[in-house]
């Protein structure tokens, strides 16, 4: 690991003013994914700036909207009584990610910021427009069986690894955020980027930004929820596939969809047309698979990941049951 400079904050702006002015520093909290990747070269920040002090690990009610503050614990969030009671679909994504050990250390902030999962983005010997712009995507012709089926470009085709991110995404979650020109927030949709040409850049947040909290609207979504993760083992592994699934269900009628897939974009994929698709239809098989049609319009598989051309659609059928069923 190279040399760092390290700076312990106690102020959210006093976190900020430094590393608006210093392009080579980098907030840390949690460190379950940056000090990874610091270990292993991919990442070589200059200075940390420390905000686990800061004032930002409250769970709280505001306004019919539950407020969860940046550096609140995976691990606290997903066992919360508000959060198991009013946002049941964001406990079951944190349980199914990383282990209990892993939860016990990550915050919310630095979940929504995890790096990708990419073989090559760890591989230095690899080419990777992510970790290296210019350098171009070895997955692309290399081995790749874990990346996207949607919004890929020709320069990046890795995968955003949150759990969590796909369940806030599928609530409408809106994320504050704290920077040098001030306070702003962004719906969760917008907060997680598209590779295009620029696959650095995960998120949609500005030199020197500080996510401050995470927002959820209450809504009717507390007893039809189902979060659906499909990986290769029974306990912290990645996704291949996963889907979160909130219903309202009324005399068996859908009135409400929320839908996202993870495991198939480089951001968490919401669903707007399957959830459309879903409204006023009975809660059947037969409608959740019409459903999951429409949700894998546009899918585009590459020479190793056609498989999840099936297995997405099957494991958000199998959600939507699970969570109709509840």
């Amino acid at each position: 690991m190279n040399q760092f400079q390290y700076v312990r904050a106690t102020k959210p702006q006093a976190a900020i003013d430094v590393v608006a002015k210093d392009p080579t520093a980098k907030f840390i909290a949690g460190g379950t994914n940056l000090v990874d990747l610091m270990k292993r070269g991919v990442m070589t920040p200059q200075k940390l700036v420390d905000i686990n002090r800061l004032p930002l690990n409250k769970i709280e009610s505001q306004n019919n909207t539950l407020r969860i503050g940046a550096l609140a614990l995976n691990s606290a969030v997903a066992n919360d009584a508000q959060v198991r009671a009013r946002q049941p679909l964001l406990a079951l994504a944190l349980n199914a990610g990383a282990s209990p050990q892993l939860r016990n250390m990550a915050t919310v902030g630095g979940n929504m910021l995890q790096r990708t999962r990419c073989a090559y983005f760890y591989d230095l010997s690899m080419p990777c427009n992510k970790r290296e712009p210019g350098t171009g995507c070895a997955a692309l012709e290399g081995i790749n069986r874990m990346h996207a089926l949607f919004g890929a470009s020709d320069k990046c085709i890795a995968v955003h690894p949150s759990d969590m991110s796909v369940a806030l995404v599928a609530l409408d979650a809106t994320v504050l955020v704290s920077g040098p020109k001030g306070d702003r927030r962004l719906a969760f949709g917008d907060f997680h980027r598209l590779p295009g040409d620029t696959p650095e850049r995960d998120a949609n947040l500005e030199a020197g930004e500080l996510i401050t909290a995470v927002e959820i609207p209450d809504g009717p979504f507390t007893k039809h929820v189902h979060y659906q993760k499909v990986r290769e083992r029974a306990s912290y592994a990645f996704a291949l596939v996963s889907a979160a699934v909130a219903l309202d269900i009324e005399n068996n009628t859908i009135k409400a969809a929320r839908l996202a897939l993870g495991g198939v974009a480089h951001k968490p994929w919401r669903l707007p047309a399957a959830e459309q698709a879903l409204v006023g239809q009975p809660a059947t098989e037969a409608s959740f698979r019409r459903a999951a049609e429409v949700a894998m319009q546009g899918a585009k598989a590459f020479k190793h990941n056609a498989y999840k051309l099936r297995l997405a659609p099957n494991t958000l059928v199998q959600a939507l049951k699970t969570a109709s069923a509840a």
